[in-house]
This record gives C-alpha cells, structure tokens and sequence, in this order.
C-alpha cells in the first residue's frame, strides 16, 4: 500500500453542492471577496474557485448528483488573514453564522461555521 508523502496535500479537489448558480455565485463572491469562473463538464454547471498549482483547487457545483446539505463531510475554506473579515459578511449575503470565530489553540488558529445560501454547512480557517 502506498501512503501519502509528507509533502501532498491531503485535499485534492473539494466540490460544494449549490442548487441556485446566480445564487451561490453572488454569496461566496461577496464573503470571500473573489471571483468565480464559470464551467460546464459532464453535465455539470460549475463556478471554480481560483487556485494555481500546486495548490488544490475546488467548485460549486449543480447537478444531479450534488445536493446541498448540513451533514456529511465539511470543508474549511481558507479565510486568512482573519476569518472575522469573511463572517461579518455572511448574514448580509443570505448565510447565516452558525458557529462564530473560536480559537482552536495557539498553533492552529481560529476556526468557524456558516450555512451558505445553499444550505450547505461550510467551515472557515484563518491563521489569526
């Protein structure tokens, strides 16, 4: 069996479940201020998030397959320099806060949780 090396990413890819593209677009483009770029692939409506190799890059995604959901695996979204910036702009984008900003310790940061327009619930990471 072959193991992970010490220096892969554990995360290749992650894919966030929308059912509104207009929606889903306009929410995280306003929380993390970014923007998104549209694709479609094997039937699948697509908003990617912008990444450069080597880092791991991920989308929303509406299909068949891709429900919005509160259960099941949860993704932390990389929202440094503090993610306080991201949740104060949930709420007014049709989110809400469901876990506010906690210290996780002193070498691992702050972590927090939000439901998306979705529905989906979505973690936050941020070094401060």
């Amino acid at each position: 069996m072959t193991k992970l090396s010490e220096n892969t990413n554990a995360l290749n890819w992650f894919e966030i479940a929308i059912a509104d593209v207009a929606r889903a677009q306009k929410f995280y483009e306003t929380i993390l201020d970014i923007n998104l770029f549209p694709m479609d692939m094997m039937g699948m409506n697509m908003l990617m998030f912008p990444s450069q190799a080597p880092h791991s890059g991920g989308a929303l995604v509406k299909s068949e397959q891709h429900v919005p959901a509160t259960t099941g695996s949860i993704i932390y979204l990389n929202a440094n320099p503090d993610l306080q910036f991201v949740l104060d702009r949930v709420e007014a984008a049709g989110g809400k806060v469901v876990m506010p900003k906690m210290l996780i310790d002193d070498n691992n940061g702050n972590m927090a949780f939000f439901i998306d327009s979705e529905g989906n619930k979505v973690g936050l990471h941020s070094n401060n």
